[in-house]
């Protein structure tokens, strides 16, 4: 896709990775950018980005940005939350319920509401920001790997039903990036800025799946040559936590998730 002169959305666009994209678009020559977020009190409109209120759990806030926005032809949906909960041992449902909502049932819906949209304006580029997760489930995590394994099929889900409107369709995969979503972590993290522009170079260059990070290309490559030898490994830092090394504490109390890279010939771990 040409995105020089292109007109994009960006969801969960006031901050952290979504503005690193609404930067990155204008770097690229955007003509313009829609940047949706829950709460846009203060921000204004600059020649270029267009601030939309948008919660994609919201469909009447989805079908009104489809309707604002009905020039766009590149579409990232980059919103998305976190609760850092195990799936039976979190206390309640609620923040499952608000992954599978804003993760899954959100990305949905925007997909839905703007296929037609990008269909009108000669078919452009849908990307879903999934996540390394997507590809196995760190249990201390566990309903929010869920949410992205369930984004992951969606998205070829909309791949082959978009294909023959031409619509090119993208997933990107990551691990860990310095946002605000993070920022209890301790462990390595991508800089968002890096990760925006990766995925700027996948779209120009058509591409169907973008690994944007060292650590979703040592995943997803550890993955490929022995799945099984990686959950056993993550049985092992599931047990460590589970007896209280970990558990029950905060994400920054998590260092062993964060194993070595496979290039130093040593085990990967279960580093998300």
């Amino acid at each position: 896709m040409i995105i020089k002169g292109a007109t994009a959305l960006v969801t969960g666009g006031n901050r952290g990775l979504g503005r690193a994209f609404v930067e990155a678009l204008r770097g690229a020559g955007c003509a313009r950018i829609y940047a949706g977020a829950r709460r846009i009190d203060g921000a204004a409109a600059d020649g270029v980005v267009v601030p939309v209120e948008l919660d994609i759990t919201v469909p009447a806030q989805v079908a009104a940005a489809a309707a604002r926005c009905a020039d766009v032809n590149l579409l990232i949906n980059n919103a998305g939350v976190a609760g850092f909960k195990p799936a039976l041992g979190a206390p309640t449902m609620d923040d499952a319920r608000l992954e599978i909502e804003t993760n899954y049932l959100g990305t949905l819906s925007m997909c839905r509401a703007f296929a037609p949209v990008l269909k009108s304006n000669g078919g452009g580029t849908l990307v879903n920001m999934l996540s390394v997760t997507s590809f196995f489930n760190a249990p201390m995590n566990g309903s929010y790997c869920a949410s992205k394994a369930a984004a992951w099929s969606l998205t070829k889900a909309v791949r082959f039903e978009l294909r023959a409107q031409g619509t090119t369709v993208i997933g990107v995969y990551a691990g860990f990036i310095d946002t605000d979503m993070t920022q209890g972590i301790d462990g390595p993290k991508s800089s968002p800025v890096a990760i925006a522009a990766r995925v700027i170079e996948g779209i120009a260059a058509g591409a169907e799946d973008i690994l944007a990070d060292q650590r979703s290309r040592d995943v997803f490559d550890a993955l490929r040559k022995d799945d099984r030898a990686f959950d056993a490994d993550m049985q092992q830092v599931w047990e460590k936590w589970r007896r209280g090394q970990g558990g029950g504490k905060s994400l920054s109390s998590w260092p062993d998730l964060f194993g070595p890279s496979t290039s130093s010939g040593r085990s990967l771990k279960a580093r998300l």
